[in-house]
């Protein structure tokens, strides 16, 4: 469900806040603003074409150069070219004269958008790069927001509808129709952050007072769900297993079930080292930041090749994925979602690696 969300959902947030951000009022400064803008705020997204060169490629370039503040002036200019050649394509003069260096500008802070949505979800991005591969994930919204998604598209849409009620009654149409809307959806984006960023800090705080785990935490992270700024999903590291939680911050609520919501540390075997000495193992490790790697020995996914003899099967997962998104609850007989699975051969080479149900050719 996750993959699906990412790959249909997210893009369109991006599109929307861009065109948002073009009708807040730069489309006021320079024709071709709002277009600009929409394409700007969508482009960082263009690393998904490694995915022509296999699952484990895509997944160690995304969110890689093109979400950083190296290739923003760079995707503005490349925009601004492709603005301008619509430009001289077109036959229809624009109502207002085209700047080109404010049309650069407005494209790279749409970017820059793109960049700053990215962050607020627990993925992460790398901002950075390639001077500094280091993830950064604020962790307060979930891949796809309901919330965010509606006022987006209610900003664009309201002012359509209402041209068409004007111009059944014949009122005069208004040159740049929606500023208002456009603004009051960005600033709901802006209250629903800063909601979240509270109870984000809540939760945790909730969960520390509850004394779950047994022993001391060394670390503490709650992970959101979608809709509902007040539950949480918390996970605790100690020094011999993992401790997850659900956290509803209203009622200052700790469900747990027990010993199924602690995971012990998995032990590193053989199979296991050289599994995080692989392609997938290392770009897997560089960007989980609660990262679960198993020796499942020779229980592969059915959906998956099977092993060749004498083979093991290593798991990759990441326990901030680990949880239903439309619940508050987990469900251990599936694999989480951006699961990665290493077939490591006898002699400790590398057989196989798979990304879900793709695999990396070599």
């Amino acid at each position: 469900m996750y993959r699906c969300l990412n790959e249909l959902m997210e893009p369109v947030t991006h599109f929307l806040t861009g065109a948002c951000l073009g009708r807040s009022g730069f489309n006021r400064k320079t024709a071709y603003a709002t277009l600009a803008m929409t394409l700007a705020a969508e482009a960082p997204d263009l690393d998904v074409f490694w995915g022509f060169r296999g699952p484990v490629a895509a997944f160690e370039h995304h969110r890689g150069i093109t979400h950083s503040f190296l290739a923003a002036p760079v995707i503005a200019l490349v925009t601004t070219a492709f603005v301008w050649l619509v430009h001289k394509l077109s036959s229809k003069p624009p109502v207002i004269p085209p700047r080109w260096g404010l049309i650069w500008l407005f494209a790279m802070i749409a970017d820059l958008s793109h960049l700053l949505l990215d962050y607020t979800n627990n993925y992460g991005i790398r901002p950075f790069y390639p001077f500094d591969a280091h993830w950064y994930a604020w962790n307060i919204v979930f891949i796809i927001e309901p919330v965010i998604l509606l006022a987006l598209l209610g900003a664009l849409i309201m002012p359509w509808l209402l041209g068409l009620a004007d111009s059944e009654i014949g009122a005069r149409r208004k040159l740049f129709r929606g500023r208002g809307w456009a603004i009051s959806a960005l600033i709901c984006m802006v209250l629903v952050w800063a909601v979240r960023n509270a109870e984000h800090a809540h939760a945790i705080a909730v969960f520390r007072s509850a004394d779950v785990t047994r022993e001391a935490a060394i670390r503490v992270e709650a992970e959101p769900y979608p809709i509902n700024p007040f539950l949480w999903r918390v996970m605790a590291e100690t020094s011999d297993y993992y401790q997850t939680a659900t956290v509803r911050t209203l009622s200052d609520q700790v469900q747990t079930d027990g010993l199924e919501d602690i995971v012990d540390k998995p032990p590193v075997t053989l199979a296991t080292f050289a599994a995080k000495r692989s392609w997938l193992g290392r770009v897997y490790l560089d960007w989980s930041k609660w990262p679960l790697v198993v020796d499942r020995g020779t229980q592969a996914p059915n959906d998956l090749p099977s092993l060749p003899p004498g083979a093991s099967a290593v798991s990759f997962e990441d326990l901030r994925f680990a949880y239903s998104p439309v619940s508050a609850s987990s469900h251990p007989e599936q694999q989480p979602p951006l699961s990665g699975w290493v077939y490591v051969g006898a002699q400790r080479e590398i057989e196989g690696m798979f990304m879900g149900k793709k695999e990396q050719k070599p």
